[in-house]
């Protein structure tokens, strides 16, 4: 090789290989943190569509019922463990606000939402889904004894349900809570605890914790227990339909869904302050709100989802029961005032 050739031939090597040297390197995935309640599930597609969509990895952190998860948001919201908190519900809200954890954020999606769902104008906390606590009664029972359905929750303490009735205690359970909220709405602080002396004297039955309510005690489940009557979700007659072990043409359990007998819980997601991934912290909220997740929800947290355009599975079209009147409470007064409702519940009916 001449050595003006081999010059040339060693600058082009040069060059080469400081190009190829300049090349980004292809970076892996980043890491989005979702702190949530135990309950959270959602679709494997579903999720592994997000995360190719954005490159990105999530991460979800379940830390126990909605106040375990909330308190683990407060306790760390000088060092957040997460960039983005979902779960936190209308019962904890004002707290949530209070204490400052979230960042706002006025989503495109909130568009698709009914006013109702939003519960704050600073939009920090963004609705995603709601459910219904209602009393599920066992429709066969009910025709067997030819007894009429109770038609307000003032009717549960006429003689004729003496005993019918099995509800969760609301310092251990969340239905249990939101029920206890619906007879504060209904009678009012001032009216509640007598009503719930008359559910005492007229055998009301109390447990701690939803599933033994509703598998052990509910005769309509798979217990076979004594009470036709629990305190579960709008959603539970769907999900025995879906949950069968053999198919059935109809649903054995229904809602009873008059005026004020149902208390209405809403779910909310919401941006920690002090996220170093705001951009995709935005992107997964959209993403929580849009048809896609929002038609992911019923059948794997059987709740509703908010945006108007989502579509319901045939399952809750058929089964479900919507109440047209549920019971609310303003998230302040809950916040004030839970703690002391439940201690006041716990004296009345307990003790």
């Amino acid at each position: 090789m001449k050595p003006i050739t081999r010059i040339v031939w060693l600058f082009s090597a040069l060059i080469l290989t400081l190009s190829a040297c300049a090349q980004p390197t292809p970076s892996g995935p980043s890491e989005l943190r979702v702190l949530t309640h135990d309950s959270f599930a959602a679709s494997e597609e579903v999720i592994r569509a997000f995360e190719q969509e954005n490159n990105v990895k999530l991460t979800f952190l379940p830390s126990g019922d909605t106040g375990s998860a909330l308190n683990q948001a407060i306790l760390t919201k000088n060092a957040p463990l997460a960039d983005v908190f979902y779960g936190v519900d209308n019962t904890f809200l004002s707290r949530a606000l209070s204490e400052d954890i979230f960042e706002p954020y006025n989503s495109p999606l909130l568009a698709e939402i009914d006013d109702a769902f939003k519960l704050d104008p600073q939009n920090r906390a963004l609705p995603v889904d709601y459910g219904d606590v209602c009393i599920n009664y066992d429709k066969a029972y009910f025709a067997e004894k030819d007894l009429p359905l109770p038609q307000s929750l003032a009717d549960l303490t006429r003689p004729e349900y003496k005993g019918l009735l099995v509800v969760e205690n609301p310092a251990t359970s969340s239905p249990g809570l939101a029920f206890l909220m619906a007879t504060i709405a209904a009678f009012g602080e001032e009216g509640y605890l007598d009503f719930w002396r008359q559910l005492k004297d007229n055998g009301v039955v109390v447990v701690n914790d939803w599933e033994t309510a509703y598998y052990t005690n509910f005769s309509a489940s798979s217990g076979r227990g004594p009470q036709p009557m629990v305190v579960s979700y709008g959603s539970s007659p769907p999900a025995e339909v879906i949950f069968a072990e053999q198919p059935l043409e109809d649903a054995p359990t229904a809602s009873l869904v008059g005026d004020g007998m149902c208390f209405r819980q809403i779910e909310f997601v919401g941006i920690l302050k002090g996220t170093k991934q705001r951009a995709l912290a935005e992107k997964f909220v959209d993403f929580m709100l849009d048809v896609r997740f929002q038609e992911d929800l019923p059948l794997q947290m059987f709740v509703f989802p908010v945006n108007r355009k989502a579509q319901l599975p045939q399952e809750f079209v058929r089964y479900a029961q919507i109440p047209a009147k549920p019971a609310t409470l303003d998230p302040a007064l809950i916040a004030e005032k839970r703690e002391a409702w439940i201690e006041a519940w716990t004296q009345a009916v307990l003790r």
